[in-house]
Formats: structure tokens, C-alpha cells, sequence
């Protein structure tokens, strides 16, 4: 009767020892409840103990936390809408702030965590025009409200480390966008028209550059065929000159022939002459 009383006794022991130890790993800390208040706060890593039955541990990941939201729309200083999209990294800084705000539930932290930063994002949204928000640098934004935004944050023992815009768009269902896109088309209109100017310009420098060399290039030819035709004419005066030196009847009688090719050509010519013009002289028939 006594093996088992001793046995349940080392049970009891073990279950005990068990239950007073607990492991913080690294990237987290730890509170210790003592009847539901807390009595230890910010444990780091290692091995801890606490007193079974009487103590709870809560455990909390300290590590940087992505907090994502869905878009939000706000309107510019000229009450124009846009469109935000967001996220935030944050951490537990103090994990006994944290559990006394929240009960210990991320969840609850991060819907009371999002509407502080929606807030300070609207504030300084507010405070712009659409140009600014939409093209300026997104760091000024984010800048000048992340101390005002860890004030709030510091209620629920969290620290947000950075702020980050991932988009700004403009809604469908606004006006903003069917006056951007139309003032974006007025622009690539103005673009195209003086890219035609130019284009037509440059046409016609190049169609007059083109008579120009065209001009020069017959003017050139008609120079080089007038020199070609008088060196030709030349060189046949020469030949007829000589041809008449050599034979003058032949020549009389070529040059006779030449004359009547060329009156007669077209077969249909009518010469009236006398009939003793030496013109006939070689038609003449033997008598």
C-alpha cells in the first residue's frame, strides 16, 4: 500500500515542477500573472520559473509585426478624393501596457491600433493638394505624423517602427480621374500636333532641298549637252569641210540629197519651183 502512495507523491512532484517552468524564446517576452495581476513584467529569453496553480505566463512575440489595412479615402485641402493604401510595422515595447489594454489579443491591438493611423494619415492628407499627395515624397507625409501616431500606439504598449503608403489611387467613382484623364489627353494631343509641325517642317526643307539639287543636277545636263552638241556640230563642220575639199560635186550632190529628205519626209510635201532651179538639178531626167 505504501509503492503507490509514494508513486502518485513523485507524479504529483514532477507535474508540479512542470507546471512552474516555462521557456521564453528569443524574440519574446514574457509577463508572469499572480492571481490575475501582473507581478513580473518583460522577462527575456531563457528558462523561468513561476508557482503552479497560483502563476500564469503569458508569452508575447516581439519581433516586427506587419499591421495591414484595408485602403482608406480621404480628401485633399481642394476636397478631392484619393485613395490610400497603407501598412504599418510595429512591435510590443511594453508587453504590461499591452496585456492591460488588450487582454494579450493581437486582434485587438490592431483594431484599435488602425483607425489612430487612419487618423493621422487624414489629418496630413487634409493639409495637401492632390499633386502633393500624389507626386510629392510620401516620406514627408509619413514623417511628420509618426510621433503623433506612437502616442496613440503607446496606450496599447506598441511602438510603430515605420510607416509605409503602398498605393494612392483616385476613385472610379470620382471626378478627379475623368479631369485627370482628360487634361492627359489634351497633353498627348499638344505633343502630337508639334511633333506633326515639326514632321511637316522637315518635310518641306527636305522636298526643297531636293528641287534645289534637282535644278542644279538638270542645269548641270543641259550645260554638259550643250558643250557635247557644239563639239559635235563642230566636229561635223570639220568632216563636211574636208568631205568638200576632197570631192566637192560629191559633197554638192550629199547635201542635195539631205535637202530632199527633208522636204519630202513626211510625204506629202508640194515644192513649186522653177525648172532651172539648181535645186533640180539632180532630178532632172536624161533627155
Amino acid at each position: 500500500m505504501k509503492a503507490p502512495v509514494w508513486i502518485a507523491v513523485i507524479v504529483a512532484v514532477l507535474f508540479g515542477l512542470l507546471g512552474s517552468i516555462f521557456i521564453v524564446k528569443e524574440g519574446e517576452t514574457a509577463i508572469v500573472l499572480n492571481l490575475g495581476r501582473v507581478s513580473r513584467a518583460d522577462l527575456g529569453p531563457g528558462l523561468h520559473f513561476k508557482v503552479p496553480l497560483v502563476e500564469n505566463a503569458l508569452v508575447f512575440d516581439r519581433r516586427l509585426q506587419v499591421l495591414d489595412s484595408s485602403p482608406e479615402r480621404y480628401l485633399t485641402s481642394e476636397r478631392k478624393d484619393v485613395q490610400v493604401d497603407f501598412f504599418s510595422i510595429g512591435l510590443i515595447a511594453d508587453a504590461t501596457a499591452f496585456f492591460r489594454a488588450t487582454g494579450g489579443d493581437e486582434s485587438v491591438a490592431v483594431a484599435r491600433l488602425v483607425p489612430i493611423v487612419k487618423d493621422s494619415l487624414r489629418n496630413e492628407i487634409n493639409a495637401r493638394t492632390l499633386q502633393q499627395v500624389v507626386s510629392g515624397d510620401r516620406s514627408e507625409i509619413i514623417d511628420a505624423q509618426l510621433d503623433k501616431i506612437n502616442e496613440g500606439a503607446a496606450t496599447l504598449g506598441v511602438r510603430i517602427i515605420d510607416l509605409r503608403i503602398k498605393q494612392i489611387d483616385l476613385p472610379t467613382d470620382s471626378e478627379v480621374i475623368t479631369n485627370v484623364f482628360a487634361r492627359m489627353s489634351a497633353q498627348r494631343r499638344q505633343v502630337a500636333s508639334a511633333l506633326r509641325a515639326e514632321g511637316e517642317e522637315q518635310a518641306r526643307t527636305i522636298r526643297a532641298e531636293a528641287d534645289r539639287e534637282q535644278t542644279v543636277i538638270l542645269a548641270e545636263a543641259e550645260r554638259d549637252a550643250q558643250r557635247l552638241r557644239g563639239q559635235g556640230d563642230a566636229e561635223a563642220a570639220q568632216a563636211y569641210a574636208a568631205a568638200a575639199n576632197k570631192d566637192p560635186a560629191f559633197y554638192a550632190f550629199q547635201r542635195s540629197l539631205e535637202a530632199y529628205r527633208r522636204s519630202f519626209a513626211d510625204g506629202e510635201a508640194l515644192i513649186v519651183l522653177d525648172q532651172d532651179d539648181p535645186f533640180l538639178q539632180y532630178l532632172e531626167n536624161d533627155r
